[in-house]
């Protein structure tokens, strides 16, 4: 049964990932001897693969992602010198802090009879706030798609990809009509970004009302783009996400505007349950 996870419906998870694969899961059946072994070894290698630094680094995400969104609920905004500091932070991050590399198979096309697959490693979730990183093969995309009163943050940590997206019209660019919606159920939008962006970006933040509120990511290479999100999507209160068709309007002159409409979505994602825990 699917559930979802982020920006789209994710398939059920295959299995629990440690963050670092150099963690190695213990089951109780190794003996003490072979356990001083192991830890010899690693101890005594030249150049670990992964360094403790996710630790503290996913632990400071953790820590000033719950007081940015103490107070978080459905069209909650944090305050100006929160959005900094959040950002801030995700500014700074490296793929080796969250753990992961473009060598890992979340990042290859293996299946060349369909699309690529996008693949969500959930982290933590609560009713706050939540945060995870959404592994793009080259090419994939993650159609346009909505996040219903919700502040978001997102940071490319490697790769290249574009962004396009757009903010509701909240009044006609043509003073001689002023239709908003046509009888079809379609929205005037107004595009807000159309750029491409790399890991040498700033951390892109989207509002309830404004920032590119609806958008879509297209991967130019394989890339990792780590989003915190809050309040999280929620369909019990009628907070689901939605997917939209666009079609070009000829309004608006130098600025861009489409028609969105509404439609069943086939997108799917492999959602993969993080093992971490976090110190409150």
């Amino acid at each position: 049964m699917p559930v979802q996870v982020g920006g789209g419906k994710a398939t059920e998870p295959r299995g629990k990932v440690e963050l670092s694969p150099t963690a190695v899961a213990d089951k109780g059946r190794a003996s003490s001897k072979r356990n001083r072994r192991r830890q010899k070894k690693a101890s005594s290698a030249a150049a670990p693969s992964f360094s403790p630094a996710p630790v503290a680094a996913m632990q400071r995400l953790f820590d000033t992602s719950r007081e940015v969104f103490a107070d978080s609920s459905p069209g909650f905004v944090p305050p100006p010198d929160a959005v900094a500091r959040l950002s801030g932070l995700l500014n700074d991050l490296k793929p080796h802090d969250v753990g992961i590399n473009s060598s890992m198979p979340y990042f290859k096309h293996v299946n060349s009879k369909g699309p690529p697959q996008v693949t969500y490693l959930h982290f933590y979730d609560c009713p706050k706030f939540s945060f995870g990183i959404f592994c793009l093969p080259k090419s994939a995309v993650i159609p346009l798609h909505n996040h219903p009163g919700m502040t978001v943050f997102s940071k490319i940590l490697f790769g290249s990809m574009h962004l396009k997206s757009y903010d509701w019209a909240r009044s006609p660019p043509d003073s001689n009509n002023s239709t908003l919606e046509t009888s079809d159920g379609a929205r005037l939008a107004k595009v807000n970004t159309d750029a491409v962006f790399d890991a040498s970006a700033e951390t892109v933040v989207l509002y309830p009302e404004n920032g590119g509120n609806l958008h879509c990511f297209t991967a130019l290479t394989p890339c990792a783009v780590l989003d915190v999100m809050g309040p999280p999507y929620n369909c019990a209160d009628g907070r689901d996400c939605a997917y939209y068709d666009e079609s070009p309007s000829s309004w608006g002159g130098d600025e861009q505007y489409s028609w969105l409409k509404g439609i069943p979505s086939t997108f799917e994602m492999k959602g993969i349950q993080m093992v971490r825990k976090f110190t409150v």
